[in-house]
């Protein structure tokens, strides 16, 4: 009679509940494995460090005049304005490289290897998030920067450093909805793809290149309800001086609320992603 091998299956290690201290020293190693792989690829740092360079001088100095004009002013009116618009739009497109980055993660099989491991599942997308707000810091320093290089003039650094808090939680809000879509779809185009169709309405019906007074009606009123508009629009008041309140509650709504439905999403389709 030949012996029988009896093997016993034990419940993976990340079913049993681990305390906050432990999924914040997970989230800590992985943020430190994303810097690593970042260093080795400076490539990655390609957009963070020219995408703020390229937008600011192509509109300042292909739009800033007629545009500037329609403010009152001239190009150095318009370098107040969009700098601003910029800082609002930097979110949304970093948000958009959390997504495909996460999606070549799973093809390249290393969330395979995360998920085998007795980890908290959110502290990967903690750390992903984390390490995408450090890159999106990169390029607001740089764009603030070739901002005052062409003319913007700070009227306020308490206002100016409220701005770009505002700007990262909103911006952390949107990599909630790109890490969903880089777990639902296939691929990384895909997820490309997609984040153009939800940005390019977002950014260009909005008043973060342009005043919305000069739009037909019927887009005045979608960027009414703009989470962009009302960010850029924030993010001026508190740098250059004007009205605040409203539009900083509305970001501060918006993020909340993208965060609140997107967050346990994201969560919930990587831990059961086949």
């Amino acid at each position: 009679m030949s012996a029988t091998t009896v093997t016993t299956t034990t419940a993976p290690a990340s079913d049993t509940p681990i305390p906050l201290r432990g999924h914040l020293r997970h989230t800590g190693a992985l943020v430190r494995r994303n810097l690593l792989w970042i260093r080795q690829d400076p490539e990655s740092m390609f957009d963070a460090v020219l995408m703020p360079i390229v937008f600011t001088l192509l509109f300042v100095f292909v739009f800033g005049g007629s545009i500037g004009q329609a403010l009152g002013g001239g190009q150095d009116e318009y370098v107040q304005y969009v700098v601003p618009g910029l800082l609002a739009m930097m979110g949304m497109n970093m948000a958009m490289g959390v997504g495909t980055g996460f999606n070549q993660d799973f093809n390249s099989g290393v969330m395979d290897r995360f998920r085998s491991l007795p980890i908290g599942r959110g502290s990967v997308l903690f750390a992903k998030i984390a390490v995408e707000l450090l890159r999106m810091l990169v390029a607001v320093a740089i764009l603030l920067v070739v901002g005052m290089l062409v003319g913007f003039d700070v009227t306020s650094w308490g206002g100016l450093l409220a701005a770009v808090g505002l700007a990262v939680v909103f911006g952390s809000s949107l990599m909630w909805v790109f890490l969903t879509l880089g777990v639902v779809l296939k691929n990384a185009q895909a997820v490309q793809g997609m984040g153009f169709l939800v940005l390019m309405p977002l950014q260009f019906g909005s008043s973060v290149f342009a005043p919305p007074q000069s739009m037909p009606g019927w887009l005045q009123a979608f960027t009414d309800y703009n989470p962009l508009s009302t960010l850029a629009d924030a993010a001026r008041g508190l740098m250059v001086g004007g009205p605040v309140a409203h539009d900083l509650l509305m970001t501060v709504g918006w993020s909340v609320a993208i965060t609140a439905v997107m967050a346990p999403i994201a969560i919930h389709k990587f831990k059961n992603k086949n």
